[in-house]
C-alpha cells in the first residue's frame, strides 16, 4: 500500500517537471519561434518527437 503512495508521488513530480507536449503546445511554440504552423508540419513533428521518445 505505501509503495503505491510513493510511486503516486513520483509520477506527480515527475509530470510536473516533464509535461507531456501535445498539439497544441506545439503550435503556441511554432509561434512563439515566428514560424507558421500548418497542420502537416505539426503531424511530422509530433511523429518525430514520439519516435524520439521510444529511442530512449
Amino acid at each position: 500500500m505505501g509503495g503505491f503512495f510513493a510511486a503516486r508521488k513520483y509520477m506527480e513530480s515527475y509530470l510536473k517537471k516533464n509535461p507531456p507536449i501535445n498539439e497544441s503546445m506545439l503550435k503556441v511554440m511554432m509561434l512563439q519561434m515566428g514560424q507558421k504552423p500548418s497542420e502537416k508540419k505539426l503531424h511530422q513533428m509530433m511523429s518525430a518527437m514520439k519516435a524520439q521518445g521510444k529511442k530512449k
